[in-house]
């Protein structure tokens, strides 16, 4: 079963946290697949990662500018794993029918947005039924994250 931890952002965009996630599983050498809303999603996450902090490097590509096996990160609004990614990155309420190809997943969503928390409960208790194994982090108010007991 997939491993699936749930990010509950409330200081943070989206991108800087995903940046920093990202960082961690490169450095551990794990390849990621960023699965998306969308295919302008997709573009403005492309653009974001490239300079979301002065003087870093996060190597990734999507479908517009290919070589998807060479890429370590893949941005996706699909399901689809070029580059055999064993880290699934779920933003913007998306959903994997490919869950079972990897290893772990984390799912990011905005705690200000309470659409985006519904759909993390609903996740949750799909992801709960279905018997994986799941965690739950907060951001906390110096943007640390702390694992809490759903």
């Amino acid at each position: 079963m997939t491993e699936i931890a749930f990010y509950h952002l409330e200081g943070s965009t989206l991108e800087a946290v995903l940046a920093k996630l990202l960082e961690k599983a490169l450095a551990g050498g794990l390849r990621a697949v960023v699965k998306v809303g969308s295919e302008e999603r997709v573009a403005a996450l492309n653009a974001a990662l490239w300079t979301y902090e002065q003087g870093s490097f996060l190597a990734h590509g999507s479908a517009q500018d290919g070589n998807g096996p060479d890429q370590p990160v893949w941005l996706t609004a699909g399901d689809d794993n070029p580059n055999a990614a064993t880290v699934l990155f779920l933003t913007d309420g998306s959903e994997s029918g490919e869950l079972a190809d990897y290893d772990r997943c984390l799912e990011l969503f905005d705690g200000r947005d309470e659409l985006a928390l519904e759909k993390a409960r609903s996740h949750w208790q799909a992801y709960k039924d279905a018997g994986h194994e799941l965690t739950y982090w907060r951001q906390g108010e110096r943007g640390g994250w702390q694992k809490q007991d759903p």
